[in-house]
């Protein structure tokens, strides 16, 4: 759709024909020379002379093409612009976290993934996970890992499908053999720190208990909760188990409840498929979305336009001057040597001028 950004500029187009209405023509004074016999002169080359100033009169084309070059330049400064189909976006309204356990516990096989075939825990949690950053339309995701440290695998984006191959990535003991829960959930408040959207979750998956974190679960989740962070606790360990693979369920229920979030037990890949479930049953939203018409500047088509039609018409009337000049310089053909001066034209104006002196 054609629009003009300044239409109001369309005002302009009867400007010449006002500036011809009440400014005063163009004169110009030229020198002249008084002679006794104007008279007689003007009776031998049959002139009518005349008084006043000339008046020079443009011919037709030219004032056709200077209109149609005003109109364009006008067009021009209104910016002429093409309104394309609108673009709607999703904007992202909430900054989701995924913390993972990629302790050594993490490869024991346990679980069991869609074709029923047994594999081991990280496996289950990479199937399930994919699942669910499918439907996290409207998010900014991030990715922490850690064992015996923390780390950042993908900052807060919106690509999604760069967070999935991140996850593929991971392997079991790649961040070290223990369990740093503790530690991944400080390093979570310094990149919700400098986020700015107002909801700020987190989900932690973990099959075991802190290994001697430099922050405790527990006081972690109180400055997570001061800093408006809601933490989910996902446990897929054993809560049987012994050693650095025992699951402390206590921790993990105290992590959640601090900051208002909830625990959650799974014990197989269906298990993990239904607390995913409820987590986005949980945390459904209305979507926030902009729209806008991208505009695309067309000033330059009249702009150019103005050039190719003054182009043409300057060339057109250099041609018809080098034809005419070209015609007048035409020889007559030779003259006689005996032929008086009267058969040459202005022959007889030259005589009487000499007989009068």
């Amino acid at each position: 759709m054609l629009q003009f950004q300044y239409p109001i500029l369309f005002a302009l187009l009867p400007l010449p024909l006002i500036l011809r209405r009440f400014l005063p023509v163009y004169s110009e004074k030229q020198q002249s020379v008084r002679i006794p016999f104007f008279d007689d002169l003007v009776e031998k080359t049959g002139l009518k002379p005349s008084t006043g100033a000339v008046v020079y009169t443009q011919p037709m084309v030219q004032i056709t093409v200077l209109l149609l070059a005003w109109i364009l330049v006008v067009a021009a400064l209104a910016r002429p612009q093409w309104i394309e189909d609108a673009v709607t976006k999703t904007v992202p309204s909430r900054d989701l976290l995924l913390a993972v356990d990629l302790s050594g516990s993490m490869e024991t096989t346990d679980f069991k993934n869609r074709e029923g075939k047994t594999v081991d825990r990280l496996t289950a949690v990479k199937e399930v996970l994919h699942e669910f950053l499918e439907k996290r339309e409207g998010d900014r995701v991030g990715l922490i890992f850690f064992g015996s440290a923390a780390f950042i695998q993908a900052p807060f984006t919106e690509d999604l499908d760069t967070c999935r191959a991140l996850l593929d990535e991971a392997q079991v003991r790649m961040a070290g053999p223990q369990t740093m829960m503790g530690d991944s959930i400080g390093l979570a408040i310094t990149m919700f720190e400098r986020s700015e959207m107002k909801e700020r979750v987190m989900i932690v998956l973990t099959d075991g208990n802190d290994t001697g974190s430099q922050v405790p679960p527990e006081k972690a989740a109180e400055i997570a909760k001061d800093n408006q962070v809601t933490i989910h606790t996902v446990a897929v360990g054993d809560p049987e188990a012994a050693g650095e693979e025992k699951l402390d369920v206590e921790a993990l229920k105290t992590v959640a409840s601090t900051t208002g979030g909830e625990f959650f037990q799974a014990d197989d890949r269906d298990g993990l498929s239904t607390i995913y479930k409820r987590l986005d049953d949980m945390s459904t939203r209305d979507l926030e979305t902009i729209s806008y018409r991208p505009r695309q500047d067309l000033f330059h088509w009249p702009m150019g336009a103005v050039l190719i039609l003054s182009f043409l018409y300057h060339g057109i009337a250099a041609l018809q001057v080098v034809v005419l000049t070209s015609r007048k310089h035409v020889p007559m053909g030779p003259v006689a040597p005996n032929e008086p001066p009267a058969a040459l034209p202005g022959a007889k104006l030259l005589k009487s001028l000499t007989n009068r002196f």
